[in-house]
């Protein structure tokens, strides 16, 4: 039994003093502590605590402080086990174990750190597995390796899945088998693989903030970053959500149809469920959408208040309702730019002086094609164009040019004809003198040579 020695701080001072004076030569004759230290053992190994390395043959410089801790290692080196009952079975080399029960039933896999009481308790074989909270990978087993968790009950039921990296509460809770995931953030991916249905889904997701993809099971390839992103998501896949609350109800229905979807913004594309193929850019983008597909919106609140539509692109409209919106556009680059759309072509026609786009069509109640008249501003112009006048404006313009080549075809189709007749007339006279020239030749005449 050792004898506990309480220092106060003025001693301690002292000590340290002496201490260093011995070291640079000061006191010559330094004197070793008193009582010496316990627990050293060859090969560079400390022991403190019942049973601590009790098995131990050729291991080096392995560290055991606690119950049983250590009790197995033989041969294992670098291992360090602090607390009851740590890498109790142990016999690889280069594990870290500190807390009641960490990496208990450890036995041959290397390489593993488990910090916190239960954190890695189940790992038998599996390697460089990183485990900092409590219950941390708890139940991680058989070959599962390279995981990283970060937090209490971070990976806790992950069984085989590799590699994962959980950080915050409960994050990748319940996953068992999948792999490739990312969670941060408290309950990030909670119920990732946690049905175990037998579908080797649930892989390659990540998800950043607290409640992000929360309901995931077997949906992969998701990105989730903002708290509750992707919250009610199951069985999506492909679906990229940056904000707060985006694509919030996302598969709730659990169908699995709700993919391909890219929102951007808080509470964009909101209340979609089995929509897919959409994309909205912009604060509460999209919040229509239910069922609908390939749309398009870009701009904050953008989108209609009827529910749903598909194969529609809106940008900075005032289709909402509520007065924002953008009343004019500009696109650079754009000339004579025809588009088929259902059968008819719609023609994109420019401004004159800036080749800013003017007006487009879109389908009429009665199935043709009706102007969509455009309320345009003064804006500044571009440096070195004129100010745009309004469309009425152009308009007329451009009809005057149609008129004044209309008049000018006209004209030359008069001139056409002119000289057309004219060559019919010289056609007439070459015609007559070749008939004079005919009739005018002289008669052959015979010789007679005898």
């Amino acid at each position: 039994m050792k004898t506990s020695i309480k220092i106060s701080i003025p001693s301690f001072l002292i000590a340290l003093a002496v201490a260093l004076a011995g070291m640079m030569g000061v006191v010559s004759n330094a004197q070793a502590l008193s009582p010496p230290p316990d627990g050293g053992y060859p090969g560079g190994n400390t022991a403190e605590g019942t049973s601590a390395l009790l098995s131990l043959t050729t291991g080096t410089f392995n560290t055991a402080t606690g119950w049983f801790s250590l009790e197995s290692n033989s041969a294992g080196n670098f291992n360090t086990a602090i607390g009851a009952g740590t890498l109790v079975l142990n016999t690889a080399d280069s594990n870290t174990a500190v807390g009641a029960a960490a990496l208990l039933l450890n036995t041959t896999g290397p390489d593993n750190t488990a910090v916190g009481a239960n954190a890695l308790v189940r790992n038998v074989a599996g390697d460089s597995n990183t485990a900092l909270g409590a219950e941390a990978l708890e139940f991680n087993e058989g070959l599962s390796s390279d995981n990283t968790a970060v937090g209490a009950e971070a990976l806790q039921f992950n069984t085989i899945g590799n590699p994962n990296t959980a950080v915050g509460y409960a994050a990748l809770n319940n996953n068992l088998t999948a792999g490739g995931n990312t969670a941060v953030g408290y309950d990030a991916l909670l119920f990732n693989d946690g049905l175990a249905d037998g579908f080797p889904f649930g892989w390659y997701n990540n998800a950043v903030g607290a409640g992000a993809l929360l309901s995931n099971v077997d949906g992969y390839s998701n990105n989730a970053f903002g708290n509750d992103a992707l919250f009610f998501n199951v069985n999506g896949v492909a679906n990229t959500a940056i904000g707060y609350y985006t694509l919030w109800n996302n598969d709730s229905d659990e169908l699995g149809l709700g993919n391909n979807n890219t929102a951007v913004g808080a509470v964009a594309l909101f209340n979609n469920v089995d929509g897919s193929e959409n994309t909205a850019v912009g604060n509460k983008a999209g919040q229509n959408v239910i069922t609908g597909f390939n749309n398009t919106y870009v701009g904050g609140f953008v989108g209609t208040l009827a529910d749903d539509e598909s194969n529609t692109i809106r940008i900075g409209d005032v289709s909402n309702g509520n007065g924002a919106g953008s009343l004019q556009c500009y696109i650079g680059g754009i000339f004579n730019n025809h588009q088929p759309l259902g059968g008819s072509v719609v023609v994109v026609t420019l401004n004159r002086a800036d080749d800013h786009l003017g007006w487009d069509t879109i389908p009429s109640a009665g199935g043709g094609q009706a102007p969509l008249q455009v309320r345009q501003r003064a804006v500044p112009a571009p440096r070195g164009r004129l100010q745009p006048a309004a469309h009425a404006e152009y308009q007329a313009l451009l009809n005057n040019k149609v008129e004044k080549l209309q008049a000018t075809v006209a004209q030359q189709q008069k001139q056409i004809q002119t000289l057309t007749a004219q060559l019919r007339d010289q056609a007439a006279q070459i015609q007559k003198v070749s008939a004079r020239l005919e009739v005018s030749k002289p008669a052959p005449q015979v010789v007679n040579t005898r």
